[in-house]
């Protein structure tokens, strides 16, 4: 799972109305947010049910649901791997890892549209204990930092049937077209939600991407240690393995997958890297991402151990249906929780509290 994959379906209400086109996974979530909220049903069909028809909208939807997250019961997945960086004309070196959960669950309404909930972790690590830091030393500044860890608290919404654009940022930033490799224009100008799912006998792949440019909520005004610059460009890219026979059984609720889990970003805001000649940096994560349905088994024994202590509610859904996405921006969540490092700078703090534990120091 990714802090951002199913967040990023998932827009504020203020996001939806800027929406031009009903958006996929996280778009369509942003038109609905600002919708009253349906009550959804449960998938239906059995084997007996025709199969999957990939070029169809409405079938894509159901597939992607089920692979994601799945349907009737909440559904556990996980994400880690390492992060590095990568300053211009050196080498990529590791940083620390990157970990982190999903608690899930899907349903599909009377209009055949796909609403999704979940809560999300995301966690800094150390690299040879995998240990969750509270605090990381720079190697590059010198500077012992506060860790920031990311929780999705509560995400709620609806996928229609056009691929998603996703409205980050302020007014006047321009939209992002999810999986903008492969997704094209139907007749009427309009993206179908369509996704390029592969089959190579009973294996089937799916690419997801998304590529953001968008105003930097940790303003260089506001956090001139924290910001890397004006604007951000977070990217993240997944290709999914999974069981064809699986997916196509409408008698399971679920399916099991493996993906490859790739993240490029400028410097994360609590790496302070702002106004050092490093600020230019580039961040790559390469991390796997699995559901594997043996519920809390799938988590990583030490982030288990730390969210049950720590955040126990993560490891579970949100309660009913009510579109809900405040959080799902990590940039702009930081915003929210960090005071502004320059005295005086106009901030709304957030309701949202950050849990707080006994990190390992590093």
């Amino acid at each position: 799972m990714s802090s951002r994959f199913v967040a990023d379906l998932l827009l504020d209400r203020r996001t939806a109305l800027r929406s031009t086109v009903g958006l996929g996974l996280s778009s369509v979530l942003g038109s609905v947010l600002g919708m009253a909220a349906a009550t959804p049903a449960r998938a239906e069909g059995g084997r007996g049910s025709p199969a999957l028809n990939y070029a169809d909208p409405a079938d894509n939807l159901y597939a992607f649901g089920k692979l994601w997250a799945g349907y009737d019961t909440p559904v556990i997945g996980a994400f880690h791997g390492l992060m590095y960086l990568r300053i211009p004309g050196r080498r990529m070196v590791p940083l620390f890892g990157y970990t982190g959960t999903g608690a899930l669950l899907a349903r599909i309404d009377e209009n055949k549209d796909l609403w999704l909930k979940s809560r999300e972790t995301g966690y800094f690590t150390d690299l040879r204990s995998g240990d969750i830091l509270e605090t990381w030393s720079n190697p590059f500044t010198g500077k012992t930092v506060p860790v920031y860890h990311f929780y999705n608290d509560v995400l709620v919404g609806k996928v229609g049937k056009e691929i998603p654009k996703f409205f980050m940022g302020v007014e006047g930033d321009s939209p992002t077209l999810m999986n903008e490799g492969t997704a094209f224009p139907d007749s009427s100008g309009r993206y179908p939600f369509v996704l390029p799912f592969e089959t190579y006998g009973d294996d089937m792949l799916l690419s997801w991407d998304y590529t953001h440019d968008y105003t930097n909520p940790v303003t260089p005004e506001g956090w001139p240690r924290s910001s890397t610059g004006k604007r951000t460009t977070p990217s993240e890219h997944f290709t999914f393995n999974f069981s064809r026979r699986e997916l196509e059984n409408r008698d399971l609720p679920t399916v099991r997958f493996n993906a490859g889990f790739t993240r490029v970003s400028e410097c994360w805001p609590f790496m302070q890297m702002g106004g050092t000649e490093y600020a230019g940096a580039t961040l790559f994560g390469r991390m796997f991402s699995h559901k594997g349905l043996k519920g809390l088994d799938d988590v990583p024994p030490k982030v288990r151990a730390y969210i049950e202590k720590h955040a126990p509610q993560f490891l579970t859904v949100p309660d009913g249906w009510v579109p809900d996405n405040s959080r799902v921006d990590t940039w702009k969540a930081y915003a929210q929780d960090i005071p502004p490092e320059a005295a005086g700078y106009p901030w709304k703090p957030s309701t949202f509290k950050v849990p707080s534990g006994s990190g390992k120091k590093m």
